[in-house]
């Protein structure tokens, strides 16, 4: 779908890269394939439910037989979800950490899956890319760490954000007015941008790449020479293809270590 609509417009012997008119082709797939009582299931709907499955399906067909020899799939699972529980958990929260690896575990393998679409083929899609999934995710790491807070401290969560007592006396009003808006305001705001910007830069740079590569390899018959300008293109997408593996694993790794930091600094605020 995405080769048509780059590429559907695109004269080789006249552009030097092939792009859509408008870049939101890439990210907006409005067309239901199927309706579930009055619901259309659009292709990111699909892809969205597919990611909650695939990563259900890891743990379970990982973890549901404990062997002493385990296979090579138990094994990868058991290292993933060891490397969440104890380097990320409770390195980052400390003990009390062990209680909320489901929650870090499922943040982690849905931010993971939905980003490793964008690299895989037929699909080229990475969900996250789409602004309302990260803006759901930090909502959500936002509710957790302020319950945190809320349970720990109480009420005393906020006037200690509002007044730090760690500060003089004087400059309070004008810190607390930053801490508030950092703590509350900005971190899930962040959270949310980071792994949307790197999402949606990584999925436009593979496909003008990869598309214009395409069109200039297929068009040789007719632009002869000119056609070497998509053998460059095409090792440059495949250069940022193998990048992009790295950046998908980090951005999972990142959202998911703020979570967590997140949390520790709401049940310890004097660290």
């Amino acid at each position: 779908m995405e080769l048509i609509l780059a590429a559907a417009e695109c004269d080789p012997s006249v552009d030097i890269i092939c792009a859509p008119s408008n870049v939101n082709e890439l990210f907006e797939f409005r067309e239901a394939i199927w309706t579930i009582g009055g619901f259309p299931i659009t292709r990111t709907v699909f892809l969205i439910l597919a990611v909650a499955v695939i990563a259900s399906a890891l743990l379970f067909f990982g973890l549901r037989k404990k062997s002493v020899i385990p296979s090579k799939f138990q094994a990868m699972t058991e290292s993933l979800v060891s490397y969440v529980r104890d380097d990320i958990a409770i390195d980052i929260i400390g003990p009390e950490g062990i209680k909320y690896v489901p929650w870090l575990l499922s943040v982690f393998l849905f931010v993971l899956i939905g980003n490793m679409y964008e690299v895989t083929p037929g699909v080229n899609f990475p969900v996250t890319s789409r602004m309302a999934l990260p803006a759901m995710l930090a909502a959500i790491t936002w509710t957790v760490f302020v319950i945190a807070g809320i349970k720990r401290q109480g009420f005393r969560y906020f006037t200690g954000i509002i007044w730090p007592t760690s500060v003089p006396v004087a400059l309070r009003p004008l810190v607390g007015l930053i801490e508030f808006f950092s703590i509350l305001v900005i971190r899930p705001l962040t959270l949310a941008v980071r792994l949307f910007a790197n999402l949606v830069a990584g999925h436009l740079m593979l496909t003008l790449l990869l598309v214009s590569g395409w069109v200039f390899l297929s068009s040789i018959g007719d632009i002869g020479a000119r056609a070497g300008i998509g053998l460059a293109w095409f090792i440059m997408g495949l250069g940022i293809f193998v990048f992009e593996i790295v950046v998908i694993m980090l951005q999972a790794y990142i959202f998911t270590l703020l979570s967590a930091v997140y949390v520790q600094s709401s049940l310890y605020p004097e660290h």
